[in-house]
Order: structure tokens, then C-alpha cells, then sequence
């Protein structure tokens, strides 16, 4: 028997780095059907978390599906006049960013470093996430430099921690290639696994790293080590609505430890921003999905910041699953970008 159950274990290893491999070869229909596949598990909408990593390690890091955001500009005429350019911000580390100046260059109110998701582990500067949400901002008025960061293939905290920090570092000090704005006007956020970057690196600015930004905004984070608990008929309303995400909470647990790398870590305020003190920070927004189970996360730490005696303001978006900027065509998405964009330009009351 002990025999059967590693042959088993060496089988299920091979399929998800022979499905990574082929991510990197095989046209985009096959490659979806593959990660369905490679999805279905009991413990969420993703395999387990050791299983994922070897999958994304073996495809470069790319899931079917995450990126093409510079596919917006094809259907969104209206982002055509923005400017792009792609940069290594970086000093010690070289840290792909990506900067979207408004047409025409004219002085801006508000600029904004913004950071993508992808669990730590994928994402990338051409996903919607980072991309359409980049451009879509500045044809609006508001530059915006764009982020990505070491994945934790090995690069644990406080590898991607010190790219976003290295990221807002070099956007300080190049305020005029942000539209002549000022430090500040200068604004930081993230979405999911880039919200807890951003969280934890303005938490280190408040404790010496650096000046803090003008605000703060967190999209559907994840920033405590275990997901807080739900009310069980909520939570079983979210996992029946159509298209739920659900991420289990054993899942979330060990996705945060591979990204920390260290158990003794769990109680970094840093690495988990939801521990420690949360006072002292600039005023913050915390956007949540309806449909979504690591929307506990992100209501507790709204509720924390308030307690902590920052202003807060927040808005869940109804029917939305995880991850609702990374869908540019769908309304959720175009509801979650007014809610960032007007938020920079005018600092909207909590609802």
C-alpha cells in the first residue's frame, strides 16, 4: 500500500508539471481545458497549493487566461491616445514596471503605483489587472506606474515586498514623469495578493522605509494568515452563487505560507499585514466582491484599520467573483475602476 500511495503521489506530480509545460506550447482553448482539469480539487477552485506551484513553475509562471489586458486597446478606442512605456525600476533587483502617462501629458491631481495580483505566484504587467486597470486610469487624467515583482518560487517574503517598495522609491523620486504631480498626490494600491504587498509596504513606510502615499487601495486582499471565519449560511450563499470563487480556507493558509516561507514569519506584521498595530496609516479603501470567500479578509481589515483609528472607506461589489479588475468587458470591472478612479480624484465617503 505504501508503495501504491507514492506511485500515486509521483503520478499527480507529473500531470500538473506535464500541464505547466504544455501552458507554454499549446494553443489557448486546449491550454483552458487543461486548467480546468488541473483546477478540480475539494479544496477550492485551484489544486493544491503544492501542486500549483510545480504547475506554474514548469508553464513560466502563466495561466491560460491572466494576461492579454493590451487586448483592452483593441475594443476601448478611448485608450488609444495614452502613452506607455516599459521600465526596470529597480536598483539591488531589476523590477519590470510599466508607466501610463494620460494623452497629451497634462499636469495631473492624482498619480497613482498600483500592484497586480496572481497569488504570488503568477500575474504579470500585460494582465487586465495591471494593464487595462493602468491604462484605463490614465486616459482618465491619472498616470500610473505598474508593478510586478518576484514570484515565490523560492523568492519568499520580503523579496516581492522590497520590489513594490523599490517601485514607489523610484516613483517618488521621478514625480515628473508622473505628470509633475507631488509627492503628495502620489497614491498606492494593489489588487488580491498585490493588495497584501501594498498593505504590508505602507505598513514598513509608516515604521521608517519611506514616505507614506497620499491613501491607500486595497482590491479584494488577502491579509491575514487564516481567512476570517464566515457565518455559515453566508458563506454557503456565496459557494451556490453562479460563478462564486471559493478558496478554501486550509488553501489560503498554505498559499500564504509558500509565500512567507517561514512558519515563524506568520506573525510578521509585514508579511501579514492584518497582525500588529494598523494605526498611523494614510487614509485607506478597501473593495470587496459579493461572490467571493476571501471577502472576510478584506471586511476584517477594513474593520481593524477603523479600530486602529485610520479612515476608512469601503464597497463590496454586488455579483462580483475574485478578482473583478482583471474583467475589463463585464460590469463588475467597470464599476470597480469608477470606484478606483473617483477615489483618486475625490476620496469618496465609505458606502
Amino acid at each position: 500500500m505504501k508503495n501504491q500511495n507514492h506511485e500515486v503521489l509521483r503520478k499527480g506530480k507529473l500531470r500538473f508539471s506535464l500541464i505547466g509545460y504544455a501552458f507554454r506550447y499549446l494553443p489557448a482553448p486546449i491550454m483552458q481545458r487543461l486548467a480546468a482539469r488541473g483546477a478540480e480539487s475539494s479544496s477550492g477552485v485551484m489544486p493544491p497549493v503544492p501542486d500549483l506551484v510545480r504547475l506554474l513553475k514548469a508553464s513560466g509562471g502563466s495561466l491560460p487566461g491572466m494576461s492579454g489586458g493590451s487586448d483592452a486597446f483593441k475594443y476601448l478606442p478611448e485608450l488609444a491616445g495614452v502613452e506607455i512605456h516599459d521600465l526596470d525600476v529597480g536598483i539591488r533587483n531589476k523590477v519590470p514596471a510599466r508607466l501610463f502617462q494620460p494623452p497629451g501629458k497634462a499636469a495631473a491631481r492624482a498619480a497613482l503605483v498600483w500592484v497586480h495580483g496572481g497569488a504570488f505566484l503568477f500575474g504579470d504587467l500585460d494582465m487586465a489587472e495591471s494593464h487595462w486597470v493602468g491604462a484605463a486610469l490614465a486616459a482618465r487624467g491619472i498616470p500610473v506606474l505598474t508593478l510586478d515583482y518576484r514570484k515565490s518560487f523560492g523568492d519568499n517574503f520580503p523579496a516581492a515586498s522590497d520590489d513594490v517598495l523599490a517601485g514607489w522609491r523610484w516613483a517618488l523620486e521621478h514625480l515628473d514623469r508622473l505628470g509633475a504631480v507631488t509627492a503628495e498626490q502620489l497614491h498606492i494600491g494593489g489588487a488580491s495578493a498585490g493588495g497584501n504587498l501594498v498593505a504590508g509596504a505602507v505598513k514598513r513606510l509608516r515604521d521608517g522605509a519611506g514616505p507614506l502615499p497620499a491613501s491607500t487601495f486595497l482590491a479584494y486582499p488577502t491579509v491575514h494568515a487564516e481567512l476570517p471565519p464566515w457565518d455559515p449560511a453566508e458563506l454557503a450563499a456565496v459557494r451556490k452563487a453562479a460563478g462564486a470563487t471559493f478558496f478554501a480556507p486550509e488553501w489560503v493558509r498554505d498559499l500564504g505560507l509558500n509565500y512567507i516561507g517561514d512558519p515563524a514569519l506568520l506573525d510578521d506584521p509585514y508579511a501579514v499585514p492584518g497582525n500588529g498595530d494598523l494605526g498611523g496609516q494614510p487614509r485607506t479603501f478597501v473593495l470587496t466582491c459579493e461572490n467571493d470567500s476571501l471577502r472576510s479578509s478584506g471586511e476584517l481589515y477594513a474593520r481593524q484599520l477603523a479600530e486602529a483609528g485610520v479612515e476608512v472607506a469601503t464597497h463590496m461589489v454586488k455579483g462580483a467573483v475574485h478578482g473583478s479588475l482583471n474583467a475589463p468587458f463585464e460590469a463588475v470591472g467597470a464599476e470597480s475602476l469608477e470606484i478606483l478612479a473617483s477615489w483618486l480624484a475625490d476620496g469618496p465617503d465609505e458606502s
